[in-house]
């Protein structure tokens, strides 16, 4: 499985390295900032605010934002020099550093500490066990990505094992999860906020559970780039990185109604009161990182993760592919 996910990565980003160069994709402004997210949530707060609170505009920056759709696709996007910096799974740059690519992305900001996806069934199930899974099928995402790990993991934790207990379905693409739940795909699947607050709302299906809560810390979600990019654009990071401080001070501190009235802009058609139970919900859960320094600890526990899901034996270097000198010198000042 580790050998089809990476022949798979590698082949996208030959493709996309082809269209790239043909493409014209440089950006001749260094404060312009292409960025990809792996998929568009309240989830992802601190970035919301520092767009639309203008943190990165104090900072002189202009963000171009896209919505990748998947680590995978982000991935690709970030090594073919299309997008500057991505916001993803770190085990999207743990998997293209074990590949032994010279100029592999380097993490240099956590953004969120747990996963962030909600359990969600096709009934409402107030008393909801973890051990209730057993005998059904969930989507769980793409297989190797953090999500499915994470899940994987979290029901673990109750002692079901996949294939033995209960089917995991890692046939359907992440961004499609939604609508093949709906369409009677699985008895079970997961989404993050605020699509699981609107699924909810729609009746097409019932938040009873947090698989972040369930499965503890790990780093989730984080900003990475190229090695080349960081070192010519050193300026332009830690103008990011300092937009992105200011931005997890204000989510940390604030309320959740005051939050989803400052990233309101980026959730057009999201109403202001299940934008603020989305926020409030993840900081129930402790979700939104602190710091974007991140913890060898936890990277550790991650790669734990990845290895007991199978997809890979080989660990990663922390020290070489997590830069916590750019956060840790920010925050000194």
């Amino acid at each position: 499985m580790k050998k089809t996910i990476c022949i798979t990565l590698m082949l996208a980003l030959l493709v996309v390295s082809c269209v790239g160069v043909f493409g014209g994709c440089q950006n001749d402004d260094p404060d312009h900032i292409k960025l990809i997210e792996v998929t568009h949530s309240v989830f992802y707060a601190p970035l919301y605010v520092a767009l639309d609170g203008g943190y990165f505009e104090e900072e002189g920056l202009t963000i171009e934002l896209t919505n990748g759709g998947g680590a995978d696709k982000c991935m690709t996007s970030v090594i073919a020099g299309q997008s500057d910096i991505g916001l993803m799974g770190p085990e999207a740059a743990i998997y293209i550093y074990n590949e032994g690519r010279s100029d592999y992305p380097v993490i240099f900001g956590q953004l969120t500490k747990k996963d962030g996806s909600f359990l969600m069934a096709r009934t409402d199930m107030p008393d909801f066990q973890w051990t209730d899974i057993a005998g059904k099928e969930v989507i769980g995402g793409r297989k190797g990505g953090v999500p499915a790990m994470a899940l994987e993991y979290a029901i673990k934790k109750a002692g079901l094992i996949d294939g033995r207990d209960y089917t995991m379905n890692y046939d359907v693409q992440y961004d499609l999860i939604g609508p093949a739940f709906e369409g009677g795909t699985g008895d079970f699947c997961t989404m993050f906020e605020p699509a699981a607050s609107n699924m909810q709302k729609a009746g097409s299906g019932y938040i009873v559970a947090s698989v972040g809560q369930q499965a503890g810390d790990m780093p989730f979600t984080a900003f990475m780039a190229t090695q080349s990019y960081i070192a010519e654009h050193r300026e332009q990071v830690d103008k990011f990185v300092r937009a992105i401080i200011k931005a997890m001070d204000f989510v940390n501190t604030s309320s959740a109604e005051d939050i989803a009235k400052v990233l309101a802009p980026s959730f057009d058609g999201t109403d202001l009161a299940t934008l603020a139970n989305s926020i409030q919900a993840y900081k129930d859960i402790g979700a939104y990182s602190t710091t974007p320094v991140m913890a060898k600890e936890d990277f550790e526990l991650l790669q734990d993760v990845i290895i007991d899901a199978g997809v890979m034996t080989k660990r990663a270097d922390f020290d070489k592919l997590v830069n916590n000198s750019i956060a840790e010198a920010l925050l000194a000042q």
